[in-house]
This record gives C-alpha cells, sequence and structure tokens, in this order.
C-alpha cells in the first residue's frame, strides 16, 4: 500500500444479475428472430405453390406484417441485452456483430421474400405493387430500428463507472451514475473511502490503536490492503472502536 491513496479505478464487470438479464433477454431476441424466420420460410413456400398468382393479399400482408412484428420485437430484446453486458469496443469485430447483430437479421427475413414479390411475373400487378411496396417499407423500417446507432461499450462504462465512484466520493450530483453502472460505482466508492491501517497481515480501524505502537503502518483502502496481504480484519474489534474514537460500529 501507498502512504498517499490513489483514487480506485478499474474495468466495469457485468454482475450476475445483469449477465444473467442479458442472456434472457438474447433468449428472447433470438426465438422472435426464429419467428420472423419462419414467416418468411412460409411465404417462400406459399410462393414456390402459386398461392399468391390470383390474390390472397391478405394472407401475403400478414406475413409481412406478422414479420416485421417479430422482427423489430427481437430487435429491441437484443438491443436491451446490450445494455446490461455490452462488448468491448476494442475487439473490433465482435463489437460490431454484437451491437448489428438485429439489423443483418433483420435483412435475411426481408429480402428473400421481398425479391420474390418483385420478380414474380405471375402475381396479380396490384397485388405485387402493394405488396412490393408494403415489404419493402417495413423492412426498412424494422432494420433501422436494429441498427445501434450509440452501442455501449465495456470502455464507456468504465468510464462512466468510474466517473460516478469520484462523484459519489466527492459528494458531487450523480450525473454519471447510470443503472447500469451505479452499483459497481458505490462499491469502488464505499471501498475507496473505507481507510484502514494495516500491518503486512492484518487491517486494523485506524493508525492510533495499541497493536500498531511501534510499528510500520500504511493505509490505504481495503483493496490496497489485500494487494498486500492484509487479508483479515483485527479480531480486537471493540478494543480498536474505543481506541479509534468510534462512538458507532464502523
Amino acid at each position: 500500500m501507498s502512504d498517499n491513496r490513489p483514487d480506485v479505478t478499474k474495468d466495469w464487470q457485468a454482475t450476475q444479475g445483469q449477465k444473467s438479464s442479458a442472456k434472457r433477454l438474447r433468449l428472447f431476441a433470438v426465438l422472435c428472430w426464429i419467428v420472423a424466420i419462419g414467416g418468411e420460410i412460409a411465404g417462400i413456400y406459399l410462393f414456390y405453390q402459386h398461392k399468391f398468382d390470383h390474390g390472397n393479399m391478405p394472407l401475403l400482408i400478414g406475413l409481412l406484417v406478422g414479420i416485421a412484428v417479430f422482427a423489430i420485437a427481437g430487435n429491441l430484446l437484443w438491443k436491451a441485452a446490450n445494455r446490461h453486458d455490452p462488448a468491448r469496443a476494442s475487439d473490433t469485430a465482435r463489437f460490431f456483430f454484437q451491437n448489428q447483430l438485429g439489423a443483418i437479421i433483420t435483412l435475411i427475413a426481408f429480402l428473400p421474400l421481398v425479391f420474390l414479390i418483385l420478380t414474380d411475373k405471375n402475381m396479380d400487378p396490384q397485388t405485387k405493387k402493394v405488396a412490393g411496396g408494403l415489404g419493402a417499407a417495413l423492412a426498412v423500417l424494422a432494420t433501422l430500428i436494429g441498427v445501434s446507432y450509440q452501442p455501449p461499450s465495456v470502455e464507456q462504462y468504465t468510464q462512466d463507472m468510474n466517473a460516478c465512484a469520484t462523484q459519489i466520493k466527492t459528494g458531487q450530483p450523480t450525473t454519471a451514475c447510470s443503472p447500469d453502472v451505479a452499483a459497481q460505482a458505490q462499491e469502488i466508492a464505499t471501498d475507496s473511502a473505507a481507510v484502514t491501517a494495516a500491518t503486512k497481515d492484518a487491517e486494523h480501524l485506524c493508525a492510533a490503536v495499541s497493536p500498531l505502537k511501534d510499528k510500520t503502518v500504511n493505509s490505504g483502502s481495503v483493496t490496497e490492503a489485500y494487494a498486500q496481504n492484509a487479508i483479515r480484519i483485527t479480531k480486537q474489534v471493540e478494543m480498536e472502536q474505543k481506541q479509534c474514537g468510534f462512538t458507532v460500529p464502523q
């Protein structure tokens, strides 16, 4: 430990709760995308069965709307999962695919079916015009919703977390404390503020206690004490509370 206690900073890591929420949301998102792609496959099958050659516009429009609804739902769920457990921006490939996967899946779910509608020579011209235009519009809308324009990253959360911890320690308005980083920031701020005195094997409540008389004492945070193998608290807590002047257990 150092005598001058530095600000404690560390990389943000998703909590177990955040990881569980992200996993659940991603599962639901994948299920929605499977339904959307299933709707596309059903539409393609019906095309090759010539079910849309002489009408059936309501069925075709229903398929297109259903694909859009499930694709958009999957995109929103996937984005929510990424807010709980983002990728590292430094891992460029993973960062791109994790954040833009919704847009990619949406294109896969729409483009083949829309292409068939626009190129089918046997379809009624009115059905082709309406269904083709609607399909293209829904594809664009769902894809735009799937795009992550300002995706979260571990690096961004780390910056926000440490800024939040600094605000908590200094009593400033906690403008950087989003729900995604608040718990970890509070942990850092609390740990950094927990000043301890320590010898090589134990932590004490302050430097003025009798067991530390004539000994070399370092001060710092709990994290710093652990780093120097002072991994246990003193066994004389009640005595040290009195010697340190604590009227309430700390």
